[in-house]
Parts: structure tokens; sequence; C-alpha cells
């Protein structure tokens, strides 16, 4: 229930309101009930224009929808933009703005592409960056709920017009019940090839790693899947919760009616109260593998060496002091297994977004040298990653933040499926191997996305 009263409300949206010039943005907050973010993001005004979805762990999850002020733009200083894009959207809200547990903090939310800019300009083409401070926030960690809207003042917005808004939002969300969305699942009428074409760029890519050129390419495919109906994205992270219990589900909706939603098991990385962390997560077997196979794995081992190698060394470059584990653990995601070392470190005032800039994108995704590797993935690639393997994530009033690596996800469009998968390709790999490890991601993709894929072999993948 409802622990606040309108008055209460009122004189607080009033004194936010002082020293607000014509188009500051009013950012108020109401505690609430317990309610799942997933099950209210559809009910959440402004879903046409923009929604996102943050289902993380250890049970912090947001929903988001609408536009308070909103940033988009490519090239090469666009995490230095966005990084002062947040600042100055959330400084400006003022102190009373972020009282309140963590979890009630105003938020900035991002999306990155992969590259800086698209080749090709078009409307399909996520940009550099695109950062949301939206209109509507509900949070839930535990046992406690947060609603939070914010509203550029001007015209008929006054702060009671913002006060009343919330205040109804808040009694309507908490008298709701809504039905589950029907549980219809897709049929996929066609899928489109890729192995012809992998094979090919596969060759040139390890002739490159055997030559010396590169130490490693993690080489991506595309498959279009073409259904009899649109998923529902609302039950589709509701079965990823089930099956990709230890990943971050998210979902990214614009208002082109693309959808990006995933479960990602990597974390970019993560700040909370000045501290920093890392995944590095590199080398992947099926779970019906033995699971010492793939930790006595000699290439899987030095694929995984190669992450660590470069995040810790990307981490000493900004001054900072990495900690990790001498030995990579086994850690499970759905039906996969991957070889994961957590990296710690303490800050020294340095910004996430610029600790971003210099960890993306790591060699988990992309390759070695970097600079060598991107080059190399624009040639061999015949389609533009956009959000695959790209930061996503948010940024709040505090400081605190995170940003997971957007793989193991799809991008709808209507009754179309767009995913993406890749694997590492380093000095000892076998082609067959690799082909059955890109087509087990893609099975996997689909089955997490409640749909059949086709079955494949895993006995190469030891």
């Amino acid at each position: 229930m409802l622990n606040s009263t309108f008055i209460d409300l009122l004189a607080q949206a009033s004194k936010q309101a002082v020293g607000l010039d014509d188009g500051g943005v009013l950012s108020l907050a109401l505690p609430l009930a317990p309610l799942d973010p997933l099950a209210a993001l559809a009910q959440l005004p402004g879903g046409d224009q923009f929604r996102m979805l943050w289902d993380g762990a250890p049970g912090f999850c947001f929903a988001a929808s609408g536009i308070a002020q909103h940033l988009e733009l490519s090239g090469s200083r666009r995490f230095e933009l966005a990084q002062r894009f947040c600042q100055l959207s959330l400084s400006r809200l003022g102190a009373d703005a972020i009282k309140g547990p963590a979890m009630a903090r105003p938020r900035v939310l991002l999306a990155f592409s992969f590259f800086d800019a698209p080749l090709q300009s078009s409307p399909l083409m996520l940009p550099g960056v695109r950062a949301v401070l939206p209109r509507w926030q509900l949070s839930r960690q535990g046992h406690g709920a947060w609603l939070r809207l914010q509203r550029p003042l001007g015209a008929e917005i006054t702060p009671r017009f913002v006060a009343e808004e919330l205040w109804e939002m808040a009694q309507h969300l908490e008298r709701a019940k809504w039905p589950q969305p029907p549980a219809v699942i897709p049929q996929v009428l066609s899928r489109s090839p890729w192995q012809q074409a992998y094979r090919g760029a596969m060759d040139q890519a390890l002739a490159l790693v055997e030559r010396g050129e590169l130490r490693k390419l993690v080489l991506a495919v595309r498959q279009q899947l073409q259904l009899d109906s649109p998923l529902n994205p609302q039950m589709l992270l509701a079965g990823l919760r089930k099956c990709q219990a230890g990943s971050c589900r998210f979902l990214w909706g614009e208002a082109d009616g693309s959808v990006l939603v995933g479960a990602s098991p990597e974390r970019l990385l993560a700040v909370r109260n000045g501290q920093l962390r890392c995944d590095a997560l590199a080398g992947t077997a099926a779970l019906g593998e033995p699971a010492q196979a793939l930790l006595q794995s000699s290439k899987d081992r030095h694929e995984h060496e190669l992450v660590v190698g470069a995040i810790r060394s990307v981490l000493q470059q900004q001054g900072l002091k990495p900690v990790c584990l001498r030995q990579p653990r086994l850690a499970r995601h759905g039906t996969l297994r991957h070889l994961h070392t957590p990296i710690s470190a303490s800050l020294a005032g340095q910004q996430l977004l610029t600790l971003a800039e210099a960890l993306h994108p790591t060699p988990a995704v992309a390759g070695l040298p970097r600079r060598e590797a991107m080059a190399w993935l624009r040639s061999l690639e015949p389609f533009e990653r956009g959000p695959y393997a790209a930061p996503i994530g948010w940024l709040d009033s505090a400081g605190d933040g995170e940003l997971r690596v957007a793989i193991r996800s799809g991008v709808l469009r209507g009754e179309q499926l767009e995913l993406t998968a890749g694997a590492g390709l380093v000095r000892g790999s076998e082609p067959e191997r690799e082909l059955q490890e890109v087509a087990l991601k893609l099975q996997v993709l689909q089955q997490q996305l409640s749909l059949a894929g086709d079955p494949v072999s895993t006995a190469a993948l030891g």
C-alpha cells in the first residue's frame, strides 16, 4: 500500500520544482507494495516510444518506459558524450530527487552498438549510442518497490500535474490484476542458411591466426527466422527467468517496433560503492559434456587466458589494480557451460563510461589485437553487428551502474527474429568444432526464445 499521502507528494513536487527552469525535469518517486516490473511493463505509459526491462541478480529488476530526455549519436566520442549526458541529466534533477534506497535512484538507460557508427545509414540501424532518461521507472528489490515519474516542466506540465499523474499511476498499479499473456508459441516457417558463408570466412580468419597476424578473432553469423506470428516479449522474458536464472535478462524496445531481448551471462563492468567488477567469460561447452573436459581443454583455456589478460591490462592502464583468481571457474548458463573469471578493483575516481570505452570490446567478443580484429570483423562479417555483443545497461544518480554484453540475444521485428552468435578462433581451433559451437549457440538461442531449434550434435564440444 502507498505509505505516503498525496499532500506529502504535492509538497515534495513543489519543493523540487523551485529553481527548475522552464523545461527542467521534475523527478518524483513513491514507494509501493512489491510489484513485478516484468508483469507491469505493459501497463506503463509511453511504451510505444521506448521501453526497457532489466531483470538482474540478485533480485534487482526495473521496468522503464517513455522518454523524458534522450541522446542519440554515433562517432568516436560516443562514450565520452554519453557520460556527459548522464551527468548533466541526473545532476539537474536535484538532491531531493535521489532520496530513498539505491533501487529508487533515477537512471539513464544506455544501449550501444558494437561499432561506433554503422557503415550505412538506415532507420533500422542502432546509432553508436542511445541514452534515455525515462519518463517512468518501476524498480523492485527484495520486498520493496518504487515508482518514479520524470517530466519536463512547462505549459500544462506543472508540479501538481506531475504529482497527480504519479499518484494515479501508483494507485492503478497497486490495484490492477493483470492477466497472463497467452502462451502462443510461434512456428518457424523458415531459417536463413549460414554454414557455407561462415565456413569461408572462418577459413580466412584461421589463416590470419596461423600466420600470426591475429591472436584471436571472434567471428559471428546471423540467422533470420520467419515466424508465423509475432513473439510476445513478456512471455519470452518470463521464460528466460526460468531457463537463464544466472544471467541478466533484458529488453530494449524502440519506437519503430523493434525489440532487442536476451539473457546475457557476461558483465562488461559493474560499479557499486566505488568497487568495480568485470567478467572474463570465454570457453564454451555443452552442459552434457564432462565438466573437467572444459577446464582441461588447452584451446579453451588459451582462449580464456587471452581475455583475462586483456581485461587486466586495460584496467592497469586506467590506473587500477585488478584482482582475480589464478584459475577460472565453471559457470552454467542454461544449457551451456563457460570458463569464468571475475575480476575486481577499487575505483580511484574513474567514470563508468570511461572504463567501458577502454574495455569494449573485450577479446571475448572481438579478438586480439583489438584494432586489427575490429577491422577484420568489418571485412569478414557480411552484416552490421548493431547491438550484438555491445554494451547495454544503466548509470544512476550516485554513479553506480552496470553494463552487460548483449550476447545470447535476438532482435524481434514483428514476425521476423534475427539471431547472432559467434565463436572464438585461436591457434589450434578446429573448423568442425567451431561450426558446431556456433550451431549449438543458435540452437540454444531458439530454445531460450521458445522456438524449436534444429538438432545439433555436441559430440565434438569436449
